[in-house]
């Protein structure tokens, strides 16, 4: 009897609930930029047995017994990390990316210090500082925003910003930023007013793996990342410096600053994750990930779409609505395209008048469908029902056609293209 044979047996109405999930996913495509299917390899770790296993601490020095051989399993994480991305130190315990960023900002700043970071709807992250979050509870953060014209990074206004503010911390990464960062530039303003830089490369870090993007961490003082998106494992996340110093207070500022017991199962499916993100197959992966994205974006504005900063030089490109002649929200866009089985998220989009939960964009990631084998000639079909789909979207026999086609389309990329 298989694992899930005995799931149906044990709890059929959640056996239930998991097929219509995997049958959602098999018939539609997905182009969350933050989503993507992690391996069978990766899985088999994930569902071991050192779900079982609590391990307070870190390897050497536990707080349980019964340790010895998670130890080596959390060390071969570490240093498979440190050995990915560059780093001297890693640590593998924060249980996702936000905690990753809280422990940094817990490890390196006092309560009532500035930080410094790209608001949401030029690009950057809820833990960047948003007035929702934690950070503007306990820290002083200052927003900065893309240039209105360029709709990017204005290096010369942040570094204006940067020396009359002084913030202990410069945090620059995103959520839905599509372009390239200047990380020795980055750096030189930030260390220029005596601030640390944190990079959170949580959506770049598959691509810096693989060797499309460059490398932070020569740069940064703190890495941090997520292990699920372009990198392509489970849920969790990575925090790398090469200042021992740094990594001790992060280490503190984890456990047992802000958690108790890592997840040592997932910590096992990110040392799987590492060691597949060090092979030649998930370099071209990686690479792959961005012609689509930019096949992608290519065949948008062939249609006339406009995108945030006119296209991209990564793994997601954000499509600007109204400034399309497209007179729907991004909710109504995003419903739309589901409707037709094309899975994409509603997205603000720089200098946004609409409110978040119903903004004006729509965000587009190639990383799980490229994990799938699709290629260039994929995406130009993907821009095409695109187009067809918003311009139409109360043409029923249209979306019905449509949503046909999805489905026989992604049946031919059925599979993982990974072991």
């Amino acid at each position: 009897m298989s694992d899930f044979d005995l799931l149906r047996r044990i709890d059929p109405q959640l056996a239930v609930l998991l097929d219509a999930e995997q049958r959602r996913h098999d018939t539609t495509i997905d182009l969350i930029a933050s989503e993507n299917y992690a391996s069978p390899a990766v899985l088999a770790a994930t569902a071991s047995v050192l779900s079982a296993k609590y391990a307070e601490g870190y390897p050497g020095k536990r707080y349980y017994q019964g340790n010895t051989i998670v130890d080596q399993i959390e060390q071969l994480a570490i240093d498979r990390a440190r050995a990915t991305f560059g780093a001297a130190y890693a640590n593998v315990q924060a249980h996702s990316g936000a905690e990753a960023n809280h422990a940094v900002y817990y490890a390196l700043c006092e309560p009532g210090d500035t930080t410094i970071g790209m608001d949401v709807p030029s690009g950057g992250h809820l833990s960047h500082g948003s007035p929702v979050t934690f950070v503007r509870r306990y820290y002083n953060p200052v927003l900065y925003q893309v240039d209105p014209d360029t709709e990017r990074i204005d290096h010369e206004k942040l570094a204006t910003i940067v020396a009359e503010r002084r913030p202990k911390l410069l945090m620059i990464g995103t959520s839905s930023y599509p372009r390239r960062f200047d990380w020795a530039r980055l750096a030189e303003i930030a260390h220029g007013a005596g601030a640390w830089l944190v990079a959170d490369i949580a959506h770049l870090a598959g691509l810096v793996a693989g060797g499309a993007l460059d490398n932070p961490l020569p740069y940064a003082d703190v890495v941090t990342t997520t292990t699920h998106k372009t990198l392509r494992g489970p849920r969790g996340a990575l925090i790398l410096t090469n200042n021992e110093d740094v990594a001790g207070r992060i280490n503190k500022a984890v456990f047992p600053g802000l958690q108790g017991g890592p997840h040592q199962h997932h910590i096992a499916g990110i040392a799987v994750t590492l060691a597949q993100a060090q092979t030649p197959a998930f370099a071209a992966y990686a690479h792959q990930i961005i012609a689509n994205a930019q096949a992608l974006a290519a065949g948008l504005l062939d249609h006339g779409f406009q995108l945030v900063t006119g296209g991209t030089d990564t793994h997601l490109l954000v499509l600007k609505l109204a400034a399309s002649g497209i007179d729907l929200t991004g909710r109504e866009a995003a419903d739309a395209l589901e409707a037709t089985g094309i899975v994409a998220n509603r997205n603000p989009i720089p200098y946004d008048p609409n409110p978040p939960y119903n903004p004006g964009g729509i965000r587009y990631g190639t990383p799980a469908m490229t994990t799938c084998g699709m290629r260039e000639p994929q995406m130009r079909r993907i821009a095409d029902w695109t187009a067809e789909i918003l311009r139409h979207p109360e043409d029923e026999t249209r979306l019905e056609r449509i949503r046909g086609e999805v489905v026989t389309l992604r049946k031919e990329f059925a599979g993982l293209g990974q072991p």
